[in-house]
């Protein structure tokens, strides 16, 4: 009896993790994941290259009115940096992941980061995207 219980719990469990990849799967086939918040920063991969990636980030600063006071740009990463509307710090890192992916990371403020001020500055790269 015992051994069936476990069987039949290990089975769910395996179908609830397998339902759960397909899940993840057919988000990624849409283009874009889910953001992530994690050390401060909210983070998100893109299926979008590198450099399209970059200037969507540009542009969602520029319409969002926040100036971009110093670009870092190296092959694989590009760091904005600048001051939000109400003069907190502000970092957007575009790392390339592949050909037509692209890591997106955004943080507000610096000692204690603002989750929905970053979420905004995300969503309107996505839009631009």
């Amino acid at each position: 009896m015992i051994k069936k219980i476990l069987v039949g719990g290990m089975l769910a469990f395996f179908l609830i993790n397998s339902v759960g990849c397909v899940a993840l799967l057919a988000g990624a086939a849409g283009g874009a994941g889910t953001a992530v918040w994690l050390s401060g920063k909210l983070t998100q991969e893109f299926h979008s290259p590198y450099e399209q990636t970059v200037a969507a980030a540009q542009r969602a600063l520029d319409s969002l009115k926040l100036q971009i006071i110093k670009e870092v740009k190296e092959s694989k990463v590009t760091q904005l940096k600048g001051d939000y509307s109400d003069g907190r710090d502000m970092w957007v890192d575009i790392h390339k992941v592949g050909e037509n992916s692209s890591k997106v990371e955004v943080r507000v403020g610096g000692v204690t980061p603002d989750k929905q001020a970053a979420s905004v500055i995300l969503k309107r790269i996505q839009e631009y995207l």
